[in-house]
């Protein structure tokens, strides 16, 4: 009430736009610092990923998302724009979802799945042995005939070529 009387109706209303109310997501609150917080943990991811070799996909992957968040969120003072630019829900979202890959991290340097080493071999069965009832087994399912019938239709067909337009006469 005391914005409405003291600043025009258009200032007020671009004040008052800007607090986020609530999430309207059940437990997860409104984090009124949330730009900081962000920039806080996506600053810390970065130094984190460190410690994965730099030629991991996972370490590549992290940092481009991450540095492309980081990036966003200096740039924008506003969390609507932010949360309009990074396009991956709210920020309070977006600070739960930063907080997970943190301890991803940390639980991916523990298990160190890229530790592998070089002469390791995997043993590969390639036999007919039946896989059993318990092991999902995905095969695609066939292509309907009419695949069939349209490709070959396409690739019988000689291509197409274009007759040169007629020149303007002048």
């Amino acid at each position: 009430m005391f914005l409405r009387r003291m600043l025009s109706p258009a200032m007020a209303g671009t004040l008052m736009a800007r607090a986020k109310q609530t999430t309207g997501i059940v437990g997860l609150d409104v984090v009124p610092n949330a730009r900081e917080v962000l920039i806080s943990l996506y600053t810390k991811t970065l130094n984190e990923i460190k410690a994965v070799p730099e030629d991991e996909g996972y370490r590549k992957a992290v940092e481009s998302f991450t540095s492309h968040r980081l990036k966003v969120c200096t740039e924008e003072e506003d969390w609507e724009k932010i949360e309009k630019r990074i396009g991956c829900g709210q920020v309070e979202e977006l600070i739960e979802e930063a907080q997970d890959e943190l301890k991803l991290i940390a639980k991916m340097i523990e298990w160190d799945p890229w530790g592998v080493p070089e002469d390791y071999e995997c043993e590969v069965i390639e036999d007919n042995s039946p896989i059993p009832k318990h092991i999902p087994y995905h095969r695609s399912p066939p292509l309907p005939e009419e695949f069939h019938r349209t490709f070959e239709a396409i690739v019988s067909k000689p291509a197409l070529t274009e007759e040169p337009s007629a020149q303007p006469k002048a």
